[in-house]
Formats: C-alpha cells, structure tokens, sequence
C-alpha cells in the first residue's frame, strides 16, 4: 500500500483496556483509521455479554491478563511501554488501584497519550465511587426527566430511552481529544493524561437543552411550549394523546402518513427557500398565497414590525396558519409513497424522509452503497451488517470498509505486534510547549445549524483561532441562527460576506489564504456552483485542510449522498424515531435538541483533528469528511447490527417502556422516582439490604419491588444501593442541576468543578442574562483548555477583520455601502 492510501493513524499502537461502550468505542473508532489496537479483557473475559462487542472489537488483537497478578501487571506494563495511547473507562482510581498509575507511567513515557473515560468527574466528591452505568449516568444528569414538550405535554415523566447518550458522546469527545493531542504531540514531542467524565459529556451533548436565557422572546416558543406553561399556569394536566400533541406541530417540522401507510419525516422550516419549494412541489404554494399567506420580507425586524403574522422560512408558525397548512399537506402526502416523497424532496431540495426501523437502515441500499453500513466477517456471528467509520479522511476511506473481525491472540503475540511497529520520531519533549493543542491554527467556519457550527466551537477551546463567516443576508431564520448560535458561536469572530459579489469573494479569498483549516456543512452537490468545493480552495491555499460535514453522506457516494437533511431526518431514517416512538403508527423524535448534531460535530472535529495530524506526519492535505447518519449509527451501537440468525431487535421502545427488566428500570418512591439499574449477580446483595429479603422468595420481582420501593425515600435508597455496590439514581433535570452547579462567569472553563459545571453571563452581548454550559468535558492534566467568550452578535466582527486583512476604513465603508460586506442582520442581536 502506498503511502498515499496508507490509513491517516497506521503506526500510532493503543492498548485498550476498555470495556463495555466507550472505551472499547474510542479504540474502535482509532483502529478504524488505521491504528494498531491491543484489547485487554480480565481473564473472565468481556464484561457486557453483547453481539455489539463484534462492532467494537474490531480490527482489535484481543488478549485476557489479569492485573492482579505479579505476571498480568507486569505484561500490561509491558505493553503499555510500547503504546502511544492507553484507553480505559473505569471508576476513577481503579487503574491506578491495579497498579496502573497513569501520572507514574507518563513520567517514564512522557510521550504516552491516556484516556480516562469514567462515569462520574474524578473530582466529583458525590459521585465518583457511583456504580455508574449508562441508566444511571443518564438519571443524574436529568436525561430522562422533562425529555422534551412531547413527553412533557404526554404527563410521560421520567420517559425511559435505551440510547446510550452519555456513552455516545463521550465516546466522540474522548477519541478527538485523543486524537488532537496526538497531533499536538508532533510539535512538542509530549503527551497527555486525559479524563472525560461520561456524566459531563451528556451534558455538553445536551447544551442546547440546557441554555437559560432570560426574557426569551415570545415569538420563539413553539405551540408545544406555549401549551405546556398555560397546563402549568391554569394548573391542567398534562394529559394530551399523541395523536393531539401531532396538531401542535409545526407543518413543515412533523410526520405524516403516506400512501402506503409508511410515515414520512418532514423537516423545513427556518430555511427561507425550503418551505416553499415543499409546498410548490406539493402543488401548494400558490393555494396559500391565495388563502392570505403573508410574507415577511425581513424577518430579523421585531415581531410588531411585521406586517402580518407569519412567513414562510419563519419557525413557529402561529397556530391558524399551522393548522390550515397541516390540513392541506395531510392530504396530499397520501397521494403518494412515502419513496416517492423521498426522491421528491431529495431531488427538489428541500429535507424529509421516510421513517425506517433500525433493521431496515441496516439493509438500505444507500447505507450500504455509501459505506454507511458494511459488512463485516465476525468470528463468531459471520457476515455480520454494522455501523461504518464515523469519520474519515476522503482519500483513504476505501482503505476503512473492509475492518476485520476481532483476533484472539497470546501475550506474546501481542507485544510482538507492538514491537514490530516502529516506536514515532518525535521531537525531544518540550514542556513549554504545552499550551492549547490548536495554539496557532486558524480555522474559518462557513457552516449553519448546528453541527457544524459546534464543530468549530468545540475545537476554540483548545486555542484555535475562529473565524465564523456568513451571508450578508442571512438564509436562515433568527430562531436557527441566533438562537442556537449563543451556544455554537462561542469563541468566534463573526463576519458577513456576500460571496456572489466580486469584491465579497475577493475578502473571502483572503481570509481562504489566511487559514489553516475550512469546515464546511453541505454536499458537494451545494458547494461546487459556489466556488466552495475542496479543488476551489486547494486553489487558492494549496495545503488548507478542508473538512466537509453532511447529512447523508458516506465513505462512497450513495443515491443520497447529495439529498439535503437534519439531525431529525437521520432519526427518523435510521430508526431512532421508530425505536422512541414504539412503531410506525405513532413515531416520535427523540426528546433532545441536537440529539446527532452535537456528536456530529465532535466527529468533525476528529476529521479536522486526523487531518491535522496527518499532515504533519506526511505533508499531505486531505479531506475530513463525516456525515449525520454516520452518527445515527454510533448512537445506537447496542443494536446496531445485523447477521443470520440474530434474534429480534427487541430493545425497549415506546413511551410506556419504564427500562430494560424488572431489575433494571424504573420504580417510583415514596417521594418521586429512582432508577434501579440492576443485574442477577446483584440479587444477593439486594436481597441483604434492609426491607428487600423477601426479594428472593417472590414469584414478581417487579411487583414485589415496587411494593417496597413505594414506601421508601428515593435519597436514602440511592444511598444505601450504591454503598452496596448496585448502581441506582434518583432522576434528577437539567434545571435543577442548572440551579445547583451555576457560577457567575470567571474566565475558567469548568474542569475543576465536578461532573456538571455552569457560568452565568450577567452582561451577556445579547443583553440577556444567560446560563450555559461550560466547555468542561475534556481535561487534559498538561494541555491548556480556555473558556469561550460568549457567542457576539451576528457582524460584529466584519470591521475588525476586515482592518486585520489590510483594508482600510474608506474600503471597508465602500464594501459595506455596496453590501459586499455587512455588519449586522439586525438591530437587535436576538429580535424581539
């Protein structure tokens, strides 16, 4: 293979001593781009008995040792002393228990990278020594409890759902950190000891679910959230049934039924041409000009400036207009299949798409022509279909979809493997050098949304430079850019550029010349009529990485690579939609904004990251790519797969699902809630705490449990099950959590604080008073993690970088009478 094909990590050697997700996921994930991996069981062998260990362990060497052996621990020394990077997810202090002290083994190896992956933040003096498995991380950090306005207005609370999102996106922090100090390590010849905290990562993962902003304006606030405060006002239950909830959607953000009884996703809202074409190919748009529909021509003014009360490419829309334009699109979606509405909306461009199960996404002819789903030959289950690679360099990414199945080997073998591959020519380590790991790289960020904006964002914290461009007229609506950019602006420098002028491009292209790095989010069917494809700006910056984010896209291109999409579509294609929902007739999106979103864009920032890295290694710039579905996969690895003879995809679905078993779900205390998270070897120990004897005896465990459970406080049982080793918690939400772990804002990015850290932003640019998460997830003991600055107004920054670029006033004033440049969208940063 040459050089040019070699996979962007071949050379880096992991020993992985992960078990269960995420652990053993960041390893998947680094022998999926190339790296030599070293699987390390106890001599019990796997912890959690599952076909998806077959996914995780792939391209892995797996060996049993036991640690608590003179032989076993020096064996993992051994091995470790070959290594570049040592993944592991236990509670903290159980490693270095062992006799595996990642501080001592970095002061041997100063230029070995570690990875901490526990449930709880080291320094979380409540919970660090929780058995914390993935219900029970997702318990305490408020997963399960006010899951959405849909299960909210249902009265459905807490609502149970089986995707492992603490194990997610921990997984996609932890690898791109991993992967950005290796390139890191490059230049300064060290290493780093990293912890990220699975309880933290949701958190991070659910930031846009956690933002407060104070005085939020009304006309931000969907049917379903103005329903829910006048219930709690007027002192109403929450009582809807689904099939009312459905008319307090949005027409162009719900589910409708087709002609062939599938339901289709329909997903266009915000976007000032996308509602529009919907409704034209739906032989609509004119019926609704004709019924009234006004037009708002700038919807960046304030609500009362509007001359009417709505506006295409506006989210919400009112409920009168809501209702009439359901009613019509009700009626003709069923004069067609839903595979017929998925070429129409793919080829018109605009987003929607059909709602597949799980079992069906596995089987679809674009996930696996795109290389989204590959087959792999495992050694126990044979021809089996699972997730592709979740991100991947362009020009090596045929080299990723043929892995290979789990390998059995002795010790010997193993470190023969390690050996064998040649130890990396670094730099004599420098500890001066070690700042931020993207100290000095410059980024410019042309993407929208979510995903790709929180890529960037993401990586300033690690010291990037970022440069946020966008439209001189925005093609969004405030509620998607504003609102979400006070979380995904974070740290950047906004500019407004209008590309389709010549003197637009002109600063466009020496802001190209400037950067290190370009992360764009569309397929290249968007990007090239715009001069934004990679051959336009290798161009004009021979060597800029450019990393490309999606919906649909994969390794290879599928029949819908170029259709245009959302975090929602991916839900409801990959069948996640299905899974929450409890079956075609009554599917439902998964409670949380930016539920594949936010892991998309850490997977961006892991392109960016290998990209880096390998461009130091080889002086080649290529492509990162990734894609929304790519994530749908990883989101739903326990189940995720498929193979001859595989039993039902069975796994807990619905709204009524409370857990996975009696031992493991739901029980309602005397004064609310706790998860139970127990497994048969836990029987025993139940049974011996005080009021469970007669666990042992009853013919319904969960009939029995409850009984007990019922009159006991859910605190003191919480307390008295972890003592005991059995993993539980008490639901607790993100408001509460928010109230609790809230600061005024200091200039620190939160790693000291625990597993959930909040700042407070009293003068916030916005002139609200904003709460929001921390960048806090990752800590590295040596590389610096700054603070964000709070997101500024959309513009803010043309003046300014423009002068940096070498323009000067009289310049900059001509462009910005031209409308070559602009600096605001509107009067008020959030519009009233």
């Amino acid at each position: 293979m040459g050089q040019a094909k070699q996979l962007p990590l071949q050379g880096v050697k992991v020993v992985d001593f992960g078990q269960y997700i995420a652990g053993p996921a960041v390893a998947m994930i680094l022998g999926d781009l190339g790296a030599t991996v070293i699987h390390i069981d106890p001599p019990t062998g796997q912890l959690w008995t599952s076909p998806a260990n077959a996914t995780l362990n792939r391209n892995k060497l797996c060996l049993r040792l036991d640690l608590k052996s003179v032989e076993g621990l020096e064996q993992a020394r051994q091995l470790i002393a070959h290594a570049d990077i040592v993944v592991e997810n236990f509670r903290p202090g159980v490693m270095s228990g062992l006799g595996l002290d990642f501080a001592e083994l970095r002061r041997d190896h100063p230029q070995l990278i570690t990875l901490s992956i526990p449930g709880f933040a080291s320094n979380d003096e409540l919970r660090r020594e929780w058995r914390a498995t993935e219900a029970v991380i997702a318990s305490a950090s408020g997963v399960f409890t006010d899951m959405g306005q849909n299960r909210v207005l249902m009265g459905i609370n807490p609502s149970f759902s089986p995707l492992p999102l603490a194990s997610a996106y921990g997984t996609m922090l932890a690898v791109s950190a991993v992967v950005l100090a290796l390139q890191a390590r490059e230049k300064s010849g060290l290493g780093d000891e990293i912890e990220v905290p699975l309880a933290s990562a949701v958190m991070e993962g659910l930031s846009y679910n956690s933002i407060k902003i104070d005085g939020y304006p009304l006309r931000y606030k969907t049917l379903r959230e103005k329903e829910s405060e006048r219930r709690k006002a007027e002192n109403l239950p929450m009582n809807l049934s689904y099939e009312d909830l459905q008319e307090y959607l949005d027409p162009f953000y719900r589910t409708y039924e087709c002609a062939d009884g599938r339901k289709f996703y329909a997903v266009c809202p915000s976007h000032r041409d996308h509602a529009k074409r919907c409704l034209q190919a739906m032989g609509l748009y004119e019926e609704m000009l004709a019924a009234g529909l006004p037009k708002v021509e700038d919807p960046y003014l304030p609500i009362e400036q509007w001359e009417g009360n709505a506006s295409l490419g506006v989210y919400p829309l009112p409920a009168d207009w809501a209702a009439r334009i359901s009613a019509r699109m009700k009626e003709v979606f069923l004069t067609k299949t839903a595979a017929e509405w998925e070429v129409i909306f793919g080829e018109g461009r605009f987003p929607g798409a059909p709602h597949r199960s799980t079992q069906e996404w596995l089987h679809d002819e674009h996930a696996n022509t795109a290389g989204l789903v590959i087959e792999v030959v495992d050694r126990e289950y044979g021809a089996m279909q699972q997730p592709g690679p979740v991100a991947w360099l362009e020009a090596t990414a045929e080299s990723m979809l043929e892995p290979v199945s789990r390998r059995d080997v002795t010790y010997d073998e193993a470190l023969a493997t390690l050996r064998e591959r040649p130890q990396a020519e670094l730099p004599a380590p420098s500890p001066e050098a070690a700042g931020g790991w993207l100290d000095g790289v410059k980024i410019l960020d042309l993407t929208n949304v979510i995903a790709g904006p929180h890529s960037t964002s993401f990586l300033g914290r690690f010291g990037a430079e970022l440069i946020k461009l966008d439209p001189a007229v925005p093609n969004y609506d405030p509620w998607n850019t504003v609102v979400f950019g006070l979380s995904s602006a974070r740290g950047k420098e906004s500019i407004l550029v209008d590309l389709r002028d010549a003197e637009g491009r002109e600063v466009f292209n020496q802001l190209v010349r400037d950067v290190d790095v370009i992360v764009m989010n569309a397929p290249d069917r968007q990007l090239a009529p715009l001069g934004l494809d990679e051959a336009s700006l290798q161009a004009i910056n021979p060597g800029v990485i450019f990393c490309q984010l999606d919906c649909f896209g994969g390794p290879r291109r599928g029949p819908r690579t170029d259709y245009l999409g959302y975090d929602d579509l991916i839900q409801a294609t990959t069948g996640i939609m299905l899974r929450f929902g409890g079956g075609m007739a009554t599917p439902e999106e998964h409670a949380h904004v930016g539920t594949i979103d936010v892991m998309c864009g850490f997977a961006a920032a892991l392109g960016v990251a290998t990209a880096l890295y390998r461009k130091h290694r080889h002086g080649e710039a290529h492509r990162a790519r990734t894609s929304l579905a790519a994530l749908g996969n990883l989101v739903q690895i326990p189940f995720c797969y498929d193979y001859p003879g595989r039993g039902p995809f069975d796994e807990p679905s619905g709204r009524e699902v409370a857990g996975y078993s009696e031992l493991s779900r739901f029980y309602r205390t005397a004064d609310g809630w706790i998860y139970i998270d127990a497994q048969e070897r836990d029987l025993e120990r139940l049974c011996a705490l005080p009021g469970f004897a007669g666990l042992a005896s009853a013919a319904d465990h969960q009939t029995y449990l409850q009984q007990v459970i019922g009159e006991m406080s859910g605190a003191a049982l919480q307390a008295s099950l972890q003592a005991a080793n059995i993993a539980a918690a008490v639901p607790d939400n993100i408001d509460s959590l928010r109230q609790g772990y809230s600061r005024q804002a200091d200039g620190l990015p939160g790693t000291a604080n625990g597993s959930y850290s909040f700042s407070v932003y009293e003068d916030h640019p916005s002139g609200h008073r904003i709460t929001q998460l921390d960048p806090y997830a990752i800590r590295p003991r040596s590389a610096r993690i700054r603070a964000l600055p709070p997101a500024e107004k959309f513009g803010a920054s043309t003046r300014k970088v423009l002068q940096r670029l070498g323009y000067s006033a009289e310049q900059i004033n001509s462009l910005l009478e031209k409308g070559a440049i602009s600096e605001s969208w509107s009067a008020e940063y959030l519009p009233s």
